[in-house]
């Protein structure tokens, strides 16, 4: 080995982003098994390469005995005091095995093996860097189609975006753009396999939090969402800031914050509810825009019962029930909406 190959060795650290050390020590690896192979030899030996110099060398370790038994791992208390007085009953001396033609036999397979491990190593810092976007948006670009899979074009990398985390009303095709919300990133045999989403609630989350500033320095939380994406979402926020409307600062100046994660979302409907620790009023909030006359709480069965006026029921309930669905999604609570009349006529 000379200066060149340290000098490959940084512009692979350069464009590979992996450590100078890990490069090194795969070195260090490939030759030493290159040693062991081409050389039969299962002595307890390692490779130490020089840096500075560029220079590689094979050193057997020999512990020292009183008398050695084994002289592929053993070296005699006198024949060590011969290199050095020093040694004492148990040091390790290592001593130079390196071939006068180690270099040329085991560049070959020391080159096959090196690569390997920089392969290796390029998937763990890929898998590093986007083990810590978890959970948090990231850009991506449809690279191709497989199956009902979508393949994500991340640079480096690829990430799935399968059926189940589609938006089914929405349009993809290659080369569009768009953001995704991380789910899971695992590391494989091939790399690491990065889960990305277009139907998690926690992407909507996210688009808020960079479209609204006050969610984003912690003056609006985000209490829940219930979502049925590219359809509609409910979000519910809230603030210890008197001064502060949560639901109109999501909303934004003439609803320019609202749309432009609306935008982002395939025209999904979003609205938007002030949360309240009762949980009557959260029901009541969470059936907007449905006008809500009483909320009557169960707490045994966790059930809210409802009533609303009878030319609300059809709103209040939503199409084949989503906006009642959403909203026992949102509280927590089982929603069972009745009609005013219904409980007149009870009463009575």
């Amino acid at each position: 080995m000379n200066l060149d190959l340290l000098q490959a060795i940084d512009e692979i650290r350069k464009d590979k982003g992996i450590s100078r050390e890990i490069l090194i020590e795969a070195l260090e690896t490939a030759l030493l098994s290159a040693y062991k192979k081409d050389f039969g030899s299962k002595d307890n030996v390692i490779v130490d390469i020089n840096t500075d110099a560029g220079e590689v060398h094979v050193l057997s370790q020999l512990e020292v005995k009183e008398e050695a038994e084994n002289e592929n791992e053993e070296i005699s208390l006198t024949e060590a005091r011969e290199i050095n007085p020093a040694y004492e009953l148990g040091d390790i001396v290592e001593k130079e095995v390196t071939p006068a033609n180690f270099g040329r036999i085991a560049a070959q397979t020391a080159k096959q093996v090196v690569m390997q491990r920089i392969r290796e190593a390029e998937r763990d810092v890929i898998y590093e860097q986007f083990k810590q976007k978890e959970g948090e948006l990231i850009n991506g670009t449809i690279q191709r189609f497989h199956n009902n899979n979508i393949l994500i074009d991340m640079g480096k990398t690829e990430a799935l975006l399968p059926p189940s985390e589609q938006i089914a009303a929405e349009h993809y095709e290659v080369g569009k753009r768009f953001k995704l919300y991380v789910v899971e990133v695992s590391s494989t045999s091939r790399g690491p396999r990065i889960l990305v989403s277009r139907t998690h609630p926690s992407l909507l989350k996210r688009l808020f939090e960079i479209e609204v500033p006050e969610i984003f320095q912690g003056i609006v939380e985000i209490k829940a969402i219930a979502r049925e994406a590219g359809q509609r979402s409910k979000m519910a926020v809230a603030t210890s800031d008197s001064n502060v409307d949560p639901v109109g600062a999501c909303v934004g100046p003439k609803g320019m914050r609202v749309q432009s994660v609306v935008d982002q979302l395939n025209d999904e409907k979003i609205d938007i509810v002030k949360w309240d620790e009762d949980p009557a009023v959260f029901v009541a909030n969470a059936l907007n825009p449905a006008e809500v006359i009483d909320v009557t709480i169960n707490n045994a069965e966790k059930i809210a019962e409802v009533v609303v006026p009878d030319f609300q029921l059809s709103l209040a309930i939503g199409k084949e029930g989503q906006n009642a669905r959403l909203a026992a999604k949102l509280t927590g609570w089982k929603v069972d909406i009745r009609k005013e009349s219904e409980t007149i006529s009870k009463e009575d």
